[in-house]
């Protein structure tokens, strides 16, 4: 008897550049799908106002929702110029791995 492999689904935690000059960030697990419909404004609230106008930068978590959702979180609670810092040096999300939620 074949025991089934349990297969853990990708997310994605990306950061897009919006019309407004403005970056909204969020999580999926179909990246491409996720970018299409907020630029067809059929996405979330925010860009339904503000167009995206590229995708600024992302990140593919493997199987795991919830430091997706906490790593998005941290994302939106950091100033524009850590977020530029962030898109320049994608490696720097490993720091907000470590960093307090205080």
């Amino acid at each position: 008897m074949n025991t089934p492999i349990s297969k853990k689904k990708p997310y994605w935690i990306y950061i897009l550049h919006c019309e407004n000059n403005t970056y909204y960030t969020g999580y999926t697990t179909n990246l491409m799908k996720r970018y299409q419909s907020h630029k067809k404004g059929t996405g979330c609230k925010y860009t339904r106002s503000f167009k995206p106008i590229s995708l600024a930068q992302s990140w593919e978590i493997m199987g795991d929702k919830s430091l997706a959702m906490k790593l998005e979180h941290r994302i939106k609670k950091l100033s524009r110029t850590k977020k530029e810092e962030l898109i320049a040096s994608p490696h720097l999300l490993y720091t907000l791995l470590c960093s307090d939620d205080s």
